[in-house]
């Protein structure tokens, strides 16, 4: 097995619960990690056998631009997609920062993790 991550993907996007983060937006970091088995592509050298970083991008840019409430919600759903795009990924693991939350004092992040599979036993 290896693994595969996007680290420090970042958006400006609209996800939250209170009225001012839908409105005015926040900027977020994603990175994403994968585990698989990329044996043949290690030693083919080819793209078709093992996770490509623009597929992985592109199902968390296309996420980002749907806003949800819940950060929690959100890694769930870029999930689902992922597992679709790569069925035979032993794990994923999404971490999402929303930079600077409006909590009312100083916060560099709020910060949701969601691990499959473990969280979704």
């Amino acid at each position: 097995m290896g693994k595969i991550s996007l680290e420090g993907i970042e958006f400006h996007a609209y996800h939250g619960v209170f009225s001012e983060e839908t409105k005015l937006g926040n900027r977020f970091t994603v990175d994403i990690h994968v585990e698989t088995d990329f044996q043949k592509a290690m030693l083919d050298d080819d793209l078709s056998h093992t996770v490509d970083y623009v597929g992985l991008y592109k199902i968390a840019q296309s996420h980002m631009q749907e806003p949800v409430k819940l950060l929690e919600h959100l890694a769930h759903l870029m999930i689902k997609d992922i597992l679709v795009a790569y069925p035979s990924l032993k794990s994923v693991i999404i971490t999402i920062k929303k930079h600077n939350p409006a909590l009312g004092g100083v916060v560099n992040y709020s910060v949701v993790t969601v691990n499959y599979p473990e969280d979704y036993e």
